[in-house]
């Protein structure tokens, strides 16, 4: 093994290490573009502006990046800017000098001060008033500041990540967001997609949450259902990430540490959130005959892309024609064999050739099988969404 190959490997496994501690659990095209960013950011002093909805976990990503930096035997400061109150944020952001105004008994540091030599996370940078933009805009160019009431310049070496759910471009066209300081925040954006856009990494953040929640507390928890687990896949989960973990530790709680099936997360669930197929339109106002009709359309058209999956998996993927020679003068058909990297599945019987539900259940049967009962690696090695795979594994009655 090379020192490169040596180095690298080590790399890597810092990033899978850092990424289950943080809980950025999946493998979903979405998350992986997020953190090959975070990767390429990472050892850099570059500002980064995260975007994304509220409960993605925008302040993760911004931990996995002070994490995976130079910076990271230093301090790591979170700053809520839409929690603390317009007459205190120079306060609290640069600190203050005795008697800078009332109340103000001793100096203290402000969180520039405190997060001196690491990262500072300014989680909701859209609330912070105008006036507090400049001066913000002038530490991150110069890395100099006054506190409130002082007169010396102070010297900080801080990095400066950013997060907002607002659109900032529109904040910035209705003057409500200083131009300079958005361009200066944003030399990097990285968005955070929400859970409806990252759907197969639910399974794996469920089992995530489930064992650290149940090893803390000492709940000798079993599980959840294969149904239990579909159940999860077809709510929109508006709260996204942080919805799903506060859930999953109360229906733990809720039903005793017994295995929880679809019938108690369906109890546990809001009725008025059963995500909806982007084919079909929000239902509003509707008659009980239109959702059903809806119903039924949103069943046919999951069922189809199931069965694209499979029939691609199966046919395009196991099945490979091998045409023999024909001797001279005769035509011979081609014939077929049966061909998978997962597995070989023998017929016994050489009158009877598989149906395709047959050799679906065996393939997958053995995918399982390859990779210990892991659901996201068997649906890798199938090249089927996890969604589709525990469909089948609840249709095939399978047991695992």
């Amino acid at each position: 093994m090379t020192l490169e190959t040596l180095v690298k490997r080590i790399e890597d496994n810092k990033l899978e290490e850092t990424r289950r501690n943080l809980g950025l659990v999946g493998s979903s095209h979405a998350l992986e573009q997020v953190m090959k960013t975070v990767e390429l950011v990472a050892p850099t002093d570059i500002s980064v502006l995260i975007t994304g909805e509220s409960g993605t976990g925008k302040e993760l990503i911004a931990q996995a990046i002070h994490e995976m930096s130079k910076r990271s035997s230093n301090p790591f400061v979170v700053v809520n800017a839409g929690a603390i109150p317009e007459g205190i944020m120079e306060s609290e952001l640069f600190g203050h000098e005795k008697g800078a105004f009332t109340g103000a008994v001793a100096a203290r540091k402000g969180y520039f001060e405190l997060a001196d030599g690491g990262t500072l996370f300014l989680d909701e940078i859209g609330e912070m008033p105008l006036e507090t933009q400049v001066r913000l805009l002038r530490i991150l160019e110069g890395r100099e500041f006054i506190r409130v009431g002082g007169s010396v310049s102070r010297k900080v070496d801080v990095r400066v990540l950013a997060a907002t759910n607002r659109d900032l471009a529109d904040a910035v066209s209705r003057g409500d967001f200083r131009e300079d300081l958005y361009y200066r925040l944003n030399a990097v954006k990285i968005y955070v997609p929400p859970l409806r856009e990252r759907q197969d990494d639910i399974p794996a953040l469920v089992e995530y949450f489930a064992e650290r929640f149940s090893r803390k507390n000492k709940i000798n928890f079993p599980g959840f259902t294969q149904d239990a687990i579909l159940s999860m896949l077809d709510y929109a989960w508006p709260g996204n990430v942080r919805e799903l973990k506060n859930f999953v530790e109360t229906v733990i709680v809720m039903e005793k540490g017994q295995r929880i099936d679809g019938d108690a997360v369906r109890r546990h669930l809001p009725g008025n959130q059963i995500r909806m197929d982007s084919h079909l339109p929000v239902p509003v106002h509707k008659s009980s005959e239109e959702l059903e009709r809806e119903f039924l359309y949103r069943t046919l058209f999951e069922l189809k892309a199931e069965m694209a999956q499979l029939r691609e998996a199966v046919v395009g993927k196991y099945i490979m024609p091998q045409r023999r020679l024909p001797a001279a003068g005769f035509t011979e058909p081609a014939t077929y064999d049966v061909v998978s990297s997962v597995a070989e599945p023998v017929i016994e019987d050489e009158d009877h050739f598989p149906t395709l539900q047959e050799m679906e259940r065996e393939l997958i049967y053995r995918a399982l099988e390859r990779s210990g009962g892991n659901k996201r690696k068997a649906a890798a090695m199938l090249a089927i969404s996890e969604r589709t795979l525990y469909r089948k594994i609840k249709e095939y009655a399978l047991p695992f």
